[in-house]
C-alpha cells in the first residue's frame, strides 16, 4: 500500500450511468468514508463541468473518483495529467474497457476495494491530436459501429449491443487509401478499418493485441484490409482475442509515435467512444503518464 494518505476525494457521477447501483454506491461511499477519506460528490451532466470542478478544487483534493462509461472517464484524462491528481474509476458503463484494462472486472464492490487499499500503479496514456484517451482509437469500421451505438441500442441489448452495432455498420463501410507511418517508417495500403491502441480492451472486451498492456509504453495498431462480409465475421474470433497477428488479411504495429494519412479524403476519428478529431492525425503515447488506483498489476491482467 502507498504510504501517502487518501483524505479528500471528488467523485463524479455521470448522472446517465447505470440506474441500478444506487444502494452499492451509498454502501460503497459509507466504506470509504469507515476508511478516513472525506468525500464530496458531484452529478455532472458535461465533461466541461467535470474538469471546471477537477481545476476549482485541484489543490485540495487528493483524488478524484470518476463513475461513468469509458466516455465520460476518458474526457476527464487530460485534465486529471495536467494536474497530476490521483485517479480511480467506478465502471458504471455498458462495455467499462478501461475497468478491463486496469484488472477491475467484478464490478462495483471491488472497485471500492481498490480506493479503500490503496495500490497505486502508472499508466500510460494515448494523444491524437490534442486530444487523450485511454483505450483506443478508430478510423473506419469502428467508426461506423460507435455511430451505431445508440442509447437506445444500449438499453435494447446490453453487453450484445457491440455485436448488434457491429453487424450494422459492415452495410456502411467502404475502402480508403492510407499512408502509417510508424516511429518514421511508412506503409501505404487500403483498409476498411485501423485501430490504435493505448490499453489492452476496446469494443465491449475486444483485445487490441494479446501483448498489450495499458503500461508498456507502447501503442498497437491494426489494419483490416478490404475483405468480404465472410472474411470478416471468419476473422472475428481473431480480433475479439487480439490474435489478428495471425491473419494475412490483418496488418499489425507497435510503436511511440504514429501518423495516419487518408489524403484528400478526410475521415473521423473516434477515441474511448467518442468522437475527437480528423484525419490527418498524429498518434502518440505518453508513458507513465497518470497514476490510478488498481487491484493488481497490469501486468498480470488478462
Amino acid at each position: 500500500m502507498n504510504s501517502t494518505k487518501i483524505r479528500q476525494a471528488l467523485l463524479i457521477i455521470n448522472p446517465k450511468a447505470r440506474q441500478d447501483v444506487g444502494v452499492q454506491l451509498d454502501e460503497g461511499i459509507a466504506q470509504l468514508e469507515q476508511a478516513g477519506i472525506a468525500i464530496e460528490r458531484l452529478l455532472s451532466n458535461t465533461p466541461e463541468d467535470s474538469r471546471r470542478a477537477v481545476l476549482e478544487r485541484k489543490d485540495h483534493l487528493d483524488l478524484v473518483i470518476v463513475g461513468g462509461g469509458d466516455g465520460t472517464i476518458s474526457s476527464m484524462a487530460g485534465t486529471l495529467h495536467e494536474c497530476g491528481l490521483l485517479l480511480a474509476i467506478l465502471p458504471l458503463g455498458t462495455a467499462n474497457d478501461l475497468a478491463r484494462s486496469l484488472g477491475l472486472c467484478n464490478g462495483l464492490e471491488e472497485a471500492f476495494d481498490a480506493i479503500v487499499s490503496g495500490e497505486r500503479q502508472w499508466i500510460d496514456l494515448g494523444m491524437v491530436n490534442d486530444n487523450y484517451f485511454f483505450n483506443v482509437a478508430h478510423l473506419g469500421l469502428g467508426v461506423k459501429v460507435t455511430e451505431e451505438l445508440t442509447d437506445d441500442v444500449k438499453k435494447q441489448w446490453g453487453v450484445f449491443s457491440y455485436l448488434k452495432a457491429f453487424f450494422a455498420a459492415i452495410a456502411r463501410i467502404k475502402q480508403f487509401k492510407v499512408t502509417i507511418t510508424a516511429d518514421g517508417v511508412p506503409h501505404r495500403q487500403r483498409s476498411i478499418q485501423i485501430a490504435i491502441g493505448n490499453g489492452r480492451y476496446y469494443g465491449g472486451g475486444n483485445v487490441i493485441d494479446e501483448k498489450k498492456r495499458i503500461n508498456d509504453g507502447k501503442l498497437s495498431l491494426y489494419s483490416l484490409r478490404p475483405q468480404t462480409v465472410w472474411d470478416l465475421l471468419t476473422l472475428a474470433p481473431l480480433l475479439r482475442d487480439g490474435r489478428q497477428r495471425y491473419n494475412a488479411r490483418v496488418f499489425n504495429l507497435q510503436a511511440e509515435s504514429i501518423n495516419v494519412s487518408t489524403g484528400r479524403k478526410v475521415m473521423a476519428i473516434h477515441a474511448d467512444g467518442e468522437p475527437v478529431t480528423n484525419t490527418p492525425a498524429h498518434f502518440r503515447v505518453l508513458p507513465k503518464a497518470l497514476e490510478i488506483l488498481a487491484p493488481k498489476p497490469i501486468s498480470m491482467v488478462e
